[in-house]
């Protein structure tokens, strides 16, 4: 069993730093809901907290850092807790593998592209769609989207190893489990189910580490 890298070591911190210390900062406000609803524009400071989630370019509430913040934000002490717990189990064999500065490039190479993922499908949807003013002040945030590419690595790297899984509890070759919970994401994100969840940012972490991995297995890495 691989031990906690270095790296990895510091992401976990940094997230639950992030969420520890940003709840300083509380939750937003009680009419920020009402005023999206009504496609009225409220105070950013409002916001509190999600002020470092990440939203769509053309809102009035985009700012460039949220980028980068947005990936070491969480909604909750549920949220927090399976993104880490992820990063824990399954990080640790990519780092060791490829040493800490491809994996820290690897990570974040990721959840930039979950983001642009995400950003692409909104643009899509809000082309024609009567809740645009509604749907570009619908912020996002998280680490699943890297949490994702971590899944994909860990399945194309040791695609053999047996994953056991909770419900049911029968182990599963890591290959199959990315691959359906891949297509789980997949299905609910074009079924529009579960909408608080930014699907096509999970499916854009998975499809930019598997891009990745592909081009370093074919071209190698200076890394």
């Amino acid at each position: 069993m691989f031990r906690v890298t270095e790296v990895v070591k510091h992401l976990l911190f940094i997230n639950i730093l992030m969420y520890l210390g940003t709840m300083l900062l509380g939750d937003p406000g009680p009419g920020v809901m009402n005023d999206l609803v009504n496609e009225r524009m409220t105070d950013f400071s409002n916001w509190g907290r999600f002020r470092l989630a990440m939203f769509y370019p053309t809102s009035d509430y985009f700012r460039p850092y949220q980028l980068v913040s947005h990936m070491f934000m969480h909604s909750d002490l549920r949220h927090l807790f399976f993104n880490m717990f992820a990063i824990f189990m399954f990080a640790p064999p990519l780092e060791a593998t490829w040493g800490p500065k491809r994996f820290l490039f690897y990570y974040l190479f990721t959840g930039f592209g979950a983001a642009l993922l995400h950003t692409l499908v909104r643009a899509i949807d809000l082309g024609g769609a009567d809740t645009s003013a509604f749907m570009a002040n619908v912020p996002v945030l998280g680490a699943s989207g890297s949490v994702f590419g971590v899944l994909i690595g860990y399945g194309m790297l040791f695609p053999e190893s047996r994953i056991m899984l909770l419900i049911p509890p029968i182990p599963l070759k890591a290959k199959y489990f990315v691959l359906i919970y891949a297509g789980i994401e997949l299905f609910m994100g074009l079924g529009n189910f579960n909408t608080g969840v930014a699907h096509y940012a999970h499916l854009g972490g998975a499809l930019f580490g598997f891009l990745l991995i592909l081009y370093w297995r074919r071209y190698g890495s200076r890394l």
